[in-house]
Order: C-alpha cells, then sequence, then structure tokens
C-alpha cells in the first residue's frame, strides 16, 4: 500500500522492463522486491537521516515572521542542548517507526507507521534548523541512537500488531511529556524554539490516537519504565554532546 512515507531508490522498480511489442505481447519479467531490497532502502534511508540532508515538507514553525529575540550566550547554550535532544527523538523516532513497518505483516499498520516516519521527517529538519540558527550541532552519538532504535522497532514489530501500535503509541506518549517540559524550561523569549516544539507536541499527540484508535494495546508497566530509563539515559547525553 502507498503512503507519503514511501520512497523510490534509483534502479529498483516493482515492475519490469517494458515489452517492444504490441500490448497483447506477452509481459516482461517481473522483480519483486524481496528482503534485500528493503534493507538497501532501509540503509539508504538511514544514511538520510545521518547526513542531515532531511527536508521538510511542511512550512517551518519558527519562519521569517517570527522575531529572533536576543538570547544570552548561557540561554542560547541551554535552548541549543534542548533541540538537539528533541533532535536525538526525531532521528530515534524515524528508526524505530521505520524498524516496525519493516517487521510488520498488516498492511494497514504497517502504512500508519511509515505515515508517522514520514511527518516525523518534518521535525527532524526542523530541530537541526533551529540548531543551525543557534550556532549549534546535532549530537555525534546519532548513528548509536539510530541503530539502537532500528533493532528496538524490528523486535517490537514481531509482537503483533496491538502490541505494535501500542509501543508506538507509548512512545508518543512518552515524547509529548517530554516536549511539554521542554516548554516549561526553554527561556521564555525564545519564541522560535517554543513554536517549533508547540507543532512537534500537537503532531506526536496526533500520532498517539491514531495508534490508539488502530487497536493499540497498552504495554505491560515493566516495558514502560525501561523506556523511561532508556529515554533519560539519551536525553541526558544529547543535551550535551
Amino acid at each position: 500500500m502507498p503512503s507519503s512515507a514511501h520512497v523510490s531508490f534509483p534502479g529498483t522498480s516493482d515492475a519490469g522492463p517494458s515489452s517492444n511489442g504490441p500490448a497483447s505481447a506477452a509481459p516482461g519479467f517481473l522483480r519483486r522486491r524481496g528482503l534485500l531490497d528493503n534493507l538497501l532502502g532501509e540503509v539508504d534511508r538511514a544514511l538520510q537521516v545521518l547526513s542531515n540532508n532531511a527536508h521538510a515538507g511542511r512550512k517551518y514553525p519558527a519562519g521569517a515572521e517570527v522575531a529572533d529575540e536576543p538570547l544570552s550566550a548561557q540561554e542560547k547554550r541551554h535552548a541549543a542542548g534542548l533541540m538537539r535532544v528533541n533532535h536525538v527523538g526525531e532521528v530515534c523516532a524515524q528508526a524505530l517507526y521505520r524498524g516496525q513497518a519493516v517487521a510488520c505483516s498488516d498492511p494497514s499498520a504497517r502504512a500508519l507507521l511509515r505515515d508517522a516516519a514520514a511527518e516525523e521527517v518534518d521535525h527532524l529538519a526542523w530541530c537541526a534548523r533551529r540548531l543551525g540558527e543557534l550556532n549549534s550541532h546535532v549530537s555525534l552519538f546519532n548513528p548509536i541512537w539510530y541503530a539502537g532504535s532500528f533493532a528496538l522497532g524490528l523486535a517490537a514489530g514481531r509482537a503483533g500488531v496491538p502490541r505494535n501500535l501500542g509501543f508506538m503509541a507509548e512512545t508518543e506518549r512518552q515524547v509529548e511529556a517530554h516536549l511539554d517540559s521542554h516548554l516549561k524550561i526553554l527561556p521564555d523569549q525564545d519564541v522560535r524554539s517554543r513554536n517549533v516544539v508547540e507543532q512537534m507536541k500537537q503532531d506526536e499527540i496526533n500520532h498517539r490516537v491514531s495508534a490508539e484508535r488502530a487497536g493499540a494495546t497498552p504495554l505491560p508497566l515493566p516495558i514502560r519504565g525501561a523506556m523511561r530509563a532508556l529515554s533519560r539515559v539519551m536525553t541526558t547525553t544529547a543535551y550535551w554532546i
């Protein structure tokens, strides 16, 4: 099922080479995408994400009409640390949802995961752009975060559709709380960062609701706790590095 998250790659096609004969001629060789094609596609997507070349499909929430208020050096470092954490969260979301989609056998659930991943690309681009405006950088550990999250997504995708969607819903619930906490501690005059975080938070709410409506099953308490613990390690590290 095609979705907004679909990516085409040079040299790969669901349809084989066309025949030079009339329309009634025997069809040409048809090549189906296999596991290797999917894995190569995911490697390509990972390289795009980690090379910081993501392009948003929607308008930047901190557009030219939003004034860039002066921030002290300390405030800029703090805002940059928070936006770097948010960028890491989006790197992880890309990897997590792509991994879940690869391992998911249900077409509708797979489409939901890939659509969410596609919208998270906007967040990735917005956070990277704001970090540039703050004269800062993305996390040096992004390749590690991506690989770990993709592996986690593969595991979640094997747990069945209700648990797979439950993992998505719980992830969005925790990210929503995390973004809400950032809105409380970002510098008051940093309206540009606040606008980005506000839009991200609204999108995460929509993703959670979509997963719940699609049949997400609540995860066991130990798994939710483990997810929060891993998130604390990631956010503490990404704030600085």
